[in-house]
């Protein structure tokens, strides 16, 4: 892997491409990333590049003079994080993740990555955990079929008989049923870049990708060819 980025989602929209056909894409503001820590395999066991993305508040406790602690700022980056971001030289962030590069050696402390990186035509990987929707019943959830809706019916929406009776004598395992629906890790392969605004960070990708508006997307080249 040589290029990937941290993008927030903005939502969903259509443009014409060149050809004049209409095009449904989902627009990202990828980026500006920045790198927080170079690992090696000589100090950590492996080479990695860890980026930030977008700024966050440090938290700050103060005392008055009656010795209370007071929290100005509960939710901010801690001191720890604050001297981990300090000693890269860039601003306290509110996400940080890692990425496994190929060419690791030649990224240093507090560089700059954006938008840029990819162009039109790129195939990548869309990351993110997808809208959360609660505990569903097993229609909604799996698309299971409704029984009988007229007078008399006892079965509407119920997700019908679970297994035989003596035998097995047990559901077995990966049934579907009702239960928690969404809020999982989910990647979508080889999504097509269309269009990119370097001047605004902005990845318009062909298609959706999961996850709510100002979700968390992590965009990574490829792993695959498109078939």
């Amino acid at each position: 892997m040589k290029k990937a980025i941290l993008a927030k989602k903005i939502g969903m929209t259509q443009i014409f491409n060149d050809d004049g056909v209409l095009v449904p894409v989902t627009v990202l503001e990828a980026g500006p990333c920045f790198v927080t820590q170079i690992k090696t395999v000589e100090n950590d066991g492996y080479n990695a590049v860890q980026v930030g993305f977008i700024d966050q508040k440090n938290r700050i406790n103060n005392k008055d003079k009656g010795g209370k602690l007071e929290v100005i700022h509960r939710h901010g980056a801690t001191k720890a994080e604050q001297g981990h971001f300090k000693k890269a030289g860039v601003e306290s962030k509110k996400f940080v993740r890692e990425f496994k590069f190929e060419n690791t050696e030649e990224y240093a402390l507090a560089q700059e990555i954006k938008a840029d990186i990819f162009e039109a035509g790129d195939k990548i990987d869309a990351t993110a955990i997808s809208k959360g929707k609660g505990f569903q019943g097993a229609i909604k959830r799996h698309g299971q079929h409704r029984g009988p809706m007229k007078h008399g019916s006892k079965f509407h929406r119920h997700a019908g008989s679970n297994g035989a009776c003596s035998s097995p004598s047990r559901v077995f395992k990966g049934k579907k049923m009702p239960g928690q629906m969404g809020a999982k890790r989910i990647t979508i392969q080889n999504l097509e870049v269309v269009r990119v605004d370097a001047d605004k960070n902005l990845l318009l990708v062909k298609g959706a990708v999961p996850g709510p508006k100002k979700a968390l997307v992590t965009i990574k080249e490829s792993v695959k060819a498109a078939n």
